[in-house]
């Protein structure tokens, strides 16, 4: 069973006559004897729709509840059963009732493709998920129900239903669109003459795109080279020079006389990296074609003619503007140059425009020497034995080794200027070799004296001198420049790799990236600049290195941009055209990494956001129980005392009025916890830091416990510790408390404390339960309740509160188990600097 096909018809807005179009099918199918049903058809009580709907069979639709209203959807399970030939699906990208058997409808189509059934549907243009801002844009109005774009780009069919703005308002005046009470408010509103103009010209654009891709494969799939002149494709040839700029300009001027026309830049590189394009320039004609409405593209290839008609034709452009060649007269005896050879080979069907300018005939300037890539020291050291090589052997040959015959004269010159290509390269070698045949011709060659030779047998000598010296530099030059890119690709291998490691590892250091890719390529500072639209002015996301950076990315040296609204500016030096490629990974790991960031600090403020919520949910559970029930209490110890007809005693009357004080005190401790916590959620606690002794605030903070039931255990020699005194009051009492409230009945908690090292430690040790190990920390989360405390037990805020306060002055809580069991909590304090060790008579202090 093969897949079902899918036909669409789409229109620029509501009322255009997409329905309509697609029940005027369904008719012409029926007629032709196809097995058609309506499947789902909303005709919006449109008296001319309905009318179409009789004579097709239309199928029973599924009735689906929700908020009380009953609401129907397409029976998808139906349509399957049924199994028709051919289904009719309205409004594609509506989105179904919850509960439905798919959320969009789009998919409930996707099953009747599955399934072998031929489905033709309808959508609006504004429902196309990437134009979605775009028509926000134009009309105000966000669209919820969208439909991606590769669900109608997949369709097998795409039909336009296309109506003029005017047509479609007098359709509405009419009254054949909405009804008579909503037609003004339409009007006036979404159907604007300016809104429905632009509507319209985005579903004719793309269509006409869509068209495009059925010429393009049809091309592929029938192996067409012609080129077809369906629409005006114009491409313009750059090579990085300042006169690419007059060629854009003019293809964008040939561009708009004709319809639709598109302007294509290509600017095609040497696959060696060796360029003399300007890297700068080129990124300012890449902002210039894109600002004009085209493209820019950026190939690969060693001969620049064959490669730019190749693109011309692969894209099935009809027209190529180049420059006139900056190429001075006497370099056209070696070869046509790039226009003239574009202009002879394109063809009848492609026509070539060669554009004047300023630059041309100035001439490209000198390439950058390939002896250069030896380095500065050999290549000096090669022209000296190049050209005071031969001059010193002649005098040597002349004077102490005269008579060594005409064939060793030349080895031993051939020798030099292989010496000359190995240190210097190709240039000093010619010159050696250009020195050495003159000075063999003139003192070794008969007639001697004279820049003539008498017997054919030396020519021939001296010519193979030359040819082998040539050959031998031109190999040896070759050699020095592989070794050069070899090297050079080893090290762009290496910076690769780091950027792939960084991916792997997550390491998400915008700023060690930056500085990163300025020491890779010595440049002075570096910064990423980021702008929202194309109207705001760039901000510096992050910079490194010295000096102000940039504020926009054309006033760098160097920019890389990285999409629409991210660039990396570096200042320092041009970069040559062979550095972008590792420029533009970093480029795009710096964006990767910004991205990274903003979604961790997102992902934070969601946990922060997701953990405030929590606090609030408990806070509430707290206040609905743990804070009514000493309230409940005081309400109904003041209600009793009030009763006038009941005669309490002194006794009674004492009960109640200290029921009144303790659910006071209770509320007092809760509603206090409750603000500390609040208070270390904002990070306003401060601590004011003063030298204190021990022996004279836990006493305090034992104030609210029973006094049987603690055991205070606190040197008067221990040195002083450097704390707030109010914090660590409300942090050991409520430390206490906790204690004292999960201890057994008659076992007192022990309060006791010592000095170890630099630090001074107070132990509250209990032998109640204790606390498993997997919930020592999550006990000094906030309203966290171990076991089965009951719940008038407080509202699990004592220890949150306490470990904040310590942790305030610089100290630690933690929990460990008690020998014999219990939980003994310590709390880690900062002793008074310099003061000695505190060791107990007869103990030895250990760490």
């Amino acid at each position: 069973m093969g897949r079902g096909k899918l036909r669409i018809y789409l229109g620029a807005a509501p009322g255009v006559g997409k329905t309509y179009s697609m029940l005027s099918e369904g008719h012409r199918r029926v007629e032709r004897g196809t097995d058609c049903v309506v499947a789902f058809v909303e005709h919006h009580h449109r008296p001319r729709t309905e009318v179409m709907l009789h004579g097709l069979e239309t199928m029973p639709r599924t009735e689906i509840a929700y908020r009380d209203t009953v609401f129907t959807e397409m029976d998808v399970d139906a349509v399957l059963a049924r199994k028709p030939a051919v289904a009719l699906v309205d409004e594609l990208a509506h989105t179904n009732i919850p509960g439905s058997r798919n959320a969009k409808r789009w998919q409930d189509v996707e099953e009747l493709l599955a399934a072998g059934i031929d489905v033709i549907s309808t959508v609006n243009i504004q429902h196309l998920e990437s134009l979605g801002d775009v028509v926000e844009s134009i009309t105000g109005v966000r669209q919820r129900e969208t439909v991606p774009d590769e669900v109608v780009r997949r369709a097998d069919q795409i039909e336009l239903v296309d109506m003029s703005p005017q047509a479609l308002r007098r359709r509405m005046a009419h009254g054949n669109v909405y009804k008579p009470d909503k037609v003004d408010a339409a009007l006036s509103n979404y159907f604007r003459p300016g809104n429905l103009t632009a509507l319209r010209e985005l579903a004719l654009l793309w269509t006409a795109d869509r068209v495009d891709e059925y010429l393009q494969e049809y091309r592929t799939e029938h192996r067409v080279s012609k080129i077809w002149g369906s629409r005006e494709r114009i491409v313009v040839g750059l090579t990085g020079g300042p006169e690419g700029r007059t060629l854009i300009r003019r293809a964008a001027r040939l561009a708009e006389k004709g319809a639709g026309g598109e302007v294509l830049a290509v600017y095609i590189s040497r696959s060696d990296g060796l360029t003399s394009a300007s890297p700068k320039e080129l990124a300012v004609q890449r902002t210039l074609v894109e600002d004009l409405g085209g493209t820019f593209h950026h190939v690969v290839g060693d001969d620049i003619p064959a490669g730019l008609l190749d693109f011309s034709r692969g894209v099935n452009a009809t027209q190529i503007v180049l420059g006139v060649s900056r190429r001075r007269s006497w370099q056209y005896a070696f070869s046509p140059g790039v226009s003239a050879t574009v202009a002879r080979e394109s063809g009848p069907d492609l026509d070539v425009h060669i554009v004047t300018h300023d630059e041309a005939a100035k001439g490209r300037g000198l390439p950058v020497a390939r002896g250069a890539k030896l380095g500065r020291s050999r290549t000096i050291w090669g022209w000296v034995v190049g050209l005071a090589g031969p001059v010193a052997l002649t005098l040597l040959l002349s004077g102490a080794l005269p008579d060594m015959g005409l064939a060793n004269d030349v080895l031993l010159f051939l020798t030099l200027t292989v010496a000359a290509a190995l240190l210097g390269g190709l240039r000093p070698a010619l010159a050696s070799a250009a020195v050495g045949s003159l000075l063999l011709n003139y003192y070794f060659t008969p007639p001697i004296h004279e820049l003539t030779i008498a017997d054919p047998k030396n020519v021939v000598a001296l010519v193979i001198f030359v040819g082998v010296a040539i050959s031998v530099a031109s190999v040896v030059d070759l050699a020095a420049r592989r070794t050069h890119q070899a090297a050079r690709l080893r090290a762009e291998a290496e910076t690769l790799s780091f950027l792939a490691g960084s991916v792997l590892r997550g390491e998400t250091g915008l700023d060690a990236l930056l500085e990163r890719l300025r020491e890779t390529f010595a440049m002075e500072s570096v910064a990423l600049v980021e702008r929202h639209d194309d109207t705001e002015p760039w901000t510096c996301v992050a910079a490194v290195g010295p000096g102000r950076p940039v504020g926009r990315p054309e006033d760098a040296d160097v920019d890389m941009p990285v999409g629409d609204h991210l660039a990396l500016a570096l200042t320092g030096r041009v970069l040559p055209g062979e550095d972008r490629r590792v420029l533009g990974a970093f480029a795009a790991q710096a964006a990767v990494v910004l991205d990274r960031q903003r979604l961790v600090d997102e992902a934070e403020e969601a946990r922060r956001l997701a953990e405030g919520n929590k606090i609030r949910t408990s806070l509430l559970a707290a206040v609905s129980h743990d804070l009514r029930t000493p309230l409940a209490g005081i309400k109904a110890s003041v209600s009793s005392l009030r009763a006038e007809d009941v005669e309490w005693s002194e006794e009674d009357r004492a009960d109640l009025l200290a029921n009144v004080e303790e659910g006071a005190d209770r509320l007092d401790h809760l509603v206090g916890n409750l603000l500390d916590v609040s208070r270390l959620e904002t990070g306003t606690v401060t601590a004011v830091l003063r030298q204190t002794d021990l022996d004279e605030v836990v006493p305090m903070a034992l104030v609210g416990v029973p006094d049987d039931s603690v055991e205070l255990d606190i040197p008067e020699t221990l040195p002083m510790v450097v704390v707030d005194r109010g914090l660590l009051e409300r942090a050991v009492a409520n430390v206490v408390e906790n204690a004292v409230k999960y201890s057994p009945d008659g076992t007192p908690v022990l309060v006791a404390a010592s000095a170890i090292a630099d630090r001074v430690e107070l132990r509250v040790v209990d032998r109640g339960p204790g606390v498993p190990d997997e919930a020592k920390d999550r006990i000094f989360g906030a309203f966290q309740r171990h076991g089965d405390a009951p719940r008038g037990a407080g509202v699990g805020l004592g220890l949150a509160v306490a470990r904040g306060f310590v942790e305030a002055m610089g100290g630690t809580v933690t929990a460990e188990d008690t020998p014999g069991g219990g939980l003994t909590m310590t709390i880690s304090l900062r002793r008074e600097d310099g003061a000695p060790p505190f060791h107990p008579e007869g103990t030895t202090e250990t760490t």
